[in-house]
């Protein structure tokens, strides 16, 4: 294996930090996700593949493979883990070798009944893995236990004599070595996409989920006829735009004073907290796990009890987030929100269930995905930019505001508003004059 991949040469320097002064062409330090930029990155694994310009959308589908179907899929993520730990443990001593390798071991030769491209696909996570520890980004990688890390494989798509070794039609996916698998496509497909690889997840709950990637051409961002509009002429005559601050108890708060809702089948749909509602089933499911004998038969149907009630939570969740997102990209034009370390939030003042439950970070996620497709622009304002101690009546910046302080009472002007409201306002102006900015320079280009 090339050692080089482990290195950060001043190249790579340089241009990050072009790559950063083109991302942060204004003061402010507020970062717009709608202009594409060419990434500069490192090379992490010892794959061959060209990056060229692409996207790409993966559709999660939910199988019902046959139990000879289930005992492969088992068996090869069992390898694939198997294979990871062997090969970590020989990169600790120096010693590395492909999959290809052991598979030739007279020993290891029960390794060829897996799908030579998982096992493949462990060795470049490997590498990415050692690349990422080696220049600091992340911590060293660990060995894999059974029944702890998470059991999924990944294959890729192969084009041999114009056939693909993966396909989709009528409800079936083939995939190597394993044939063709049921799965309940639940969504249609875009045309014009070309498969590149299947992810084969075991969920803790039972289920077999089949994560299919398609890639696109890269289509630039188009924004709608309102933002086109403010960039060729600079009216802003119906342009639509407001702030979100982060609040703990109701996910945000815009800057209307609204917190987040929306109507559906004559009901009203409000934010709730999926996992504090099932949090007492689940501490009474796992007081009943904990009285079983391990690994018994009853043990095993306890688990996935419990892993159906985490699972409810977090498939709530995520619905709900996607459903705000898309209905506030629809909504407006302009959509500013905080750019929040959202893992030292949750390690801080014991914030972390309720941060994790918030799920802030997937619904900026979110967000973003659904402003690119609606020609909305999403504006990211800087962590420190002070939109809780800022008066917006007057401006002050009163720094001695504690957050137990839930209603701001400027001491220059008098001026009273509840903090989260008042720093949703700061946000949408915030984001407003960094746009104006923006629409400056493309008027002047």
């Amino acid at each position: 294996m090339d050692k080089n991949i482990f290195e950060e040469d001043a190249a790579f320097h340089a241009a990050d930090q072009m790559l950063t002064d083109e991302l942060y062409p204004f003061p402010g330090s507020a970062r717009l996700y709608t202009i594409h930029l060419p990434e500069a990155k490192r090379k992490r694994t010892s794959s061959r593949k060209k990056n060229g310009p692409a996207s790409y959308t993966a559709y999660v589908f939910e199988g019902y493979p046959t139990k000879e179907q289930a005992a492969f899929f088992c068996q090869t993520i069992g390898n694939c883990r198997f294979i990871w730990n062997r090969m970590l443990a020989d990169h600790r001593k120096g010693i590395y070798h492909t999959p290809a390798w052991y598979k030739k071991q007279p020993d290891l030769s029960w390794l060829a009944k897996a799908d030579s491209l998982a096992l493949a696909n462990v060795q470049l996570n490997l590498e990415a893995a050692e690349s990422d520890a080696k220049s600091g980004e992340k911590d060293p990688p660990k060995f894999h236990k059974k029944g702890v890390c998470r059991d999924s494989y990944k294959t890729n798509c192969q084009y041999l004599h114009g056939k693909s070794t993966i396909t989709l039609t009528g409800g079936f996916l083939k995939l190597p070595k394993a044939g063709e698998v049921r799965v309940k496509a639940h969504r249609p497909v875009r045309p014009g996409g070309v498969l590149k690889h299947v992810t084969v997840s075991h969920e803790p709950d039972g289920k077999w989920l089949f994560s299919v990637v398609f890639q696109y051409p890269e289509e630039p961002f188009k924004a709608n006829e309102t933002i086109q509009k403010v960039w060729d002429s600079g009216c802003t005559d119906g342009f639509r735009m407001t702030g979100l601050d982060m609040s703990l108890p109701h996910l945000y708060i815009d800057a209307d004073g609204q917190m987040p809702f929306y109507e559906l089948k004559d009901s009203t749909v409000c934010f709730d907290k999926a996992y504090r509602r099932l949090e007492g089933r689940i501490a009474r499911e796992q007081r009943k796990l904990s009285h079983m004998k391990k690994h018994s038969h009853n043990y095993q149907k306890q688990q996935r009890k419990v892993a159906k009630l985490y699972a409810k939570a977090k498939h709530q969740r995520h619905d709900f987030l996607r459903q705000m997102a898309v209905r506030l990209a629809r909504k407006y034009d302009l959509i500013g929100i905080e750019d929040l370390d959202m893992r030292a939030m949750k390690k801080s003042l014991r914030f972390g269930k309720s941060v994790s439950d918030n799920g802030w970070g997937l619904f900026t996620l979110y967000l973003e995905e659904a402003c690119k497709k609606t020609g909305s622009v999403l504006i990211r304002v800087d962590k420190w930019f002070p939109s809780s101690k800022t008066c917006h009546h007057c401006g002050h910046i009163y720094h001695d505001l504690k957050l137990n302080d839930r209603t701001y009472i400027c001491p220059v002007c008098g001026h009273v508003m509840d903090r989260d409201y008042q720093a949703a306002q700061n946000i949408r102006d915030e984001a407003f004059r960094i746009f104006q900015e923006i629409s400056r320079g493309k008027a002047s280009a």
